[in-house]
């Protein structure tokens, strides 16, 4: 019993793990799209204006 407790314990933390990973990689993705956005040289179309707003606002909510 206390191996299967053990185990348990040890699936959570991994598992706790891989959402921060999961978390912190789509945060980057995130800020990658941003970045591009931002740094496109020729006028925005409105949705690509409205996601960059929507991403600006998100980063700043964190």
């Amino acid at each position: 019993m206390v191996e299967g407790k053990e185990r348990l314990s040890e699936f959570q933390t991994m598992w706790s793990i891989k959402q921060q990973d999961l978390a912190m990689k789509e945060r980057l993705s995130k800020m990658s799209l941003l970045d591009s956005l931002i740094a496109k040289k020729e006028p925005l179309s409105e949705c690509e204006e409205a996601l960059k707003k929507k991403l600006i606002s998100d980063m700043l909510a964190v």
